[in-house]
């Protein structure tokens, strides 16, 4: 079985086995043993899902710390564009990128520009496609990999099209070494990440052998040193209205749950955000129920990355932040967009096209042997059908279908299950006795009731 790296982990120190965690995850990578959580590795998809909702904040986050960047000559911060609705409506891209450079990175790159052309080149693309609808955007890494691991035959439905910030590492490090006489490899690139899953797609990415990105460094890290950098007045001051001149408004938008429909203006297109309804829309994709929609646009994190677990503002003020500035730049007419004609070139050259072949990921299987694992499916079916099937999560598997699974991988005991321990306990059975009958004593005489009464 492959082994699969990971952006979030349970802290056993701070675990108290409450089993929210294990209730609101996907794919019921989660279990509780004795009162202490673990993730199965091969179910979990990192989306996150865990880390915000453990009251007592054992599961936590794994990205770069800041010191990382003392191991490379050159570093490049790129910032997701979600880092620009972290501060307040008057902070424009333009004084958060110089604000990253005060904290001591040598370079930064607009993402947002980059984002603007991906959309054209997502544009041309369905332009000449013709294989499955709809395509799946894979700008969030926990729908790439839930797809691989949830909705394996729906892989060919995620975009060809590479991710911004991949394409911008790779770019910024071939200008910066050619520029300053340096191996790419003396050059770092990181991604400033509004969620951890990010960190997979860097340490583990799940198309090709090596991420073009050095590491992630999260939003909530850097905010407070980058709060105070900004407040330093080292920036020469420029006008409001010269500063959005500088805004991609075709790339701004990804941020933001239906940003990339929203600029390009897509007709047969949908966005949806939150894991609960993403669930929802591939199912219906599986079935066949969508093939009339061109684009699905996907967000694990509620309206989208502004609702990372790694954010600091309210997800629904950055949300209208992002909002707000695409309908300011599109009411004073300020269209600062990559060229069209420059981007068909180079997608015609296959520029933004991902070099590896996205896979399902297999899940481990009940046996490596095929016909013990045939007998162990039987089994599990068989413990199922005397379970009482009301997935308490009691037990520490999420429902009873998982309990049975656990029972027969021999991760848990038929014991484990507290409701059955409780029935046998009292004699009962797990299905309900049939109603007593009723038998009416003295019944009345039948030419009693067929007797006239004066």
């Amino acid at each position: 079985m492959n082994r699969y790296y990971h952006s979030v982990k349970v802290d056993p120190t701070k675990c108290n086995g409450r089993m929210k965690c294990m209730r609101v995850c996907p794919t019921q990578a989660i279990r509780v043993r004795d009162g202490v959580a673990s993730i199965l590795e091969d179910k979990c998809i990192d989306c996150g899902e865990c880390l915000t909702e453990c009251p007592e904040g054992a599961i936590v986050a794994l990205t770069d710390p800041v010191g990382e960047l003392s191991k490379f000559k050159y570093t490049v911060a790129i910032p997701s564009p979600a880092l620009y609705a972290q501060f307040g409506r008057q902070i424009l891209p333009d004084e958060i990128l110089a604000g990253l450079k005060d904290l001591g990175f040598s370079d930064t790159v607009d993402l947002a520009f980059l984002c603007g052309e991906v959309s054209f080149a997502i544009q041309e693309h369905l332009r000449e496609y013709e294989g499955p609808k709809p395509i799946v955007s894979n700008a969030c890494p926990t729908v790439v990999r839930l797809i691989q691991v949830k909705y394996p035959s729906l892989v060919d439905h995620i975009s060809p099209i590479d991710i911004p910030r991949e394409l911008a590492a790779r770019e910024i490090k071939k200008a910066k070494a050619k520029e300053h006489g340096l191996d790419e490899r003396e050059i770092g690139a990181f991604y400033i990440t509004p969620c951890p899953v990010k960190m997979i797609s860097i340490k583990q990415p799940a198309e090709k052998e090596k991420s073009y990105l050095d590491g992630a460094i999260s939003i909530t890290d850097i905010y407070g040193p980058l709060l105070s950098a900004m407040d330093g007045g080292k920036r020469k001051e420029r006008s409001y209205r010269k500063a959005l001149e500088d805004i991609c408004i075709l790339g701004i938008g990804w941020a933001i749950v239906g940003g990339i429909c929203r600029t390009l203006r897509l007709k047969n297109s949908l966005a949806v955000s939150g894991l609960t309804e993403i669930l929802e829309v591939f199912d219906d994709i599986e079935r066949g129920k969508m093939r009339h929609i061109d684009f699905a646009e996907a967000y694990s994190c509620w309206q989208g990355c502004v609702g990372g677990s790694l954010t600091v503002e309210n997800r629904y003020v950055s949300y209208n932040k992002i909002l707000k500035l695409i309908e300011t730049l599109e009411f004073e007419e300020i269209k600062a967009c990559p060229d069209i004609r420059e981007v068909r070139k180079r997608y015609a050259q296959k520029y933004f096209f991902r070099t590896g072949i996205l896979e399902p990921r297999p899940l481990k299987p009940l046996d490596t042997d095929l016909a013990r694992a045939i007998q162990k499916r039987k089994e599990k079916q068989e413990i199922f059908e005397t379970l009482p099937q009301i997935d308490c999560g009691a037990c520490g598997s999420p429902t009873c279908l998982t309990f049975a699974e656990d029972v027969v991988t021999g991760t848990a005991e038929l014991s484990d299950c507290l409701v059955m321990v409780a029935q046998k306990s009292a004699g009962v059975s797990r299905k309900p006795a049939s109603p007593p009958k009723i038998v009416e004593l003295n019944p009345p005489d039948a030419k009693a009731k067929n007797k006239k009464v004066d």
